[in-house]
């Protein structure tokens, strides 16, 4: 009769979970969310950890300047002379007359134009005495290529 009770219910049993046991697999899923998550934000972050001096590069179609206001313009002859407009600087008095003629103070955009034959570390000379004075926007200034 016990038997016959036991196949009653179909001759099923019941399997007895183990609670607390060891379990042998791994879920990756999460793991493998965390993994793209960092990976995505190394890609965003690795280029904005570059050294050097901050520039503003010039862009193909660049939209004219702001007539209102007169701009900082820095200049860099063949021969090494810093001007700020047309007056003749030292390398010394360029961070305090940046001060001085400055508007807007630190946020001031500084325009820096150099002549072709000026040697590549002379230009970033001048623009690393502007950024290193506290100046965040300082940009180069080129002419449109000519077709």
């Amino acid at each position: 009769m016990a038997m016959a009770a036991g196949s009653a219910q179909g001759g099923r049993r019941r399997r007895r979970v183990r609670r607390g046991g060891a379990m042998n697999e791994i879920n990756m899923t999460p793991f493998i969310d965390v993994m793209l998550v960092l990976l995505i934000i190394f890609m965003v972050a690795a280029p904005l950890m570059t050294t050097g001096v901050p520039l503003d590069l010039p862009q193909t179609k660049a939209a004219q300047l702001n007539v209102d206001s007169k701009p900082v313009m820095l200049s860099v002859k063949a021969n090494g002379q810093v001007y700020l407009a047309e007056d003749p600087l030292a390398d010394e008095a360029i961070v305090g007359k940046l001060a001085e003629v400055s508007k807007n103070g630190f946020d001031e955009r500084i325009f820096v134009r150099a002549d072709k034959a000026v040697e590549y570390g002379r230009v970033a000379t001048v623009m690393s005495l502007v950024s290193s004075s506290g100046y965040k926007r300082v940009a180069l200034v080129t002419e449109p290529e000519k077709r």
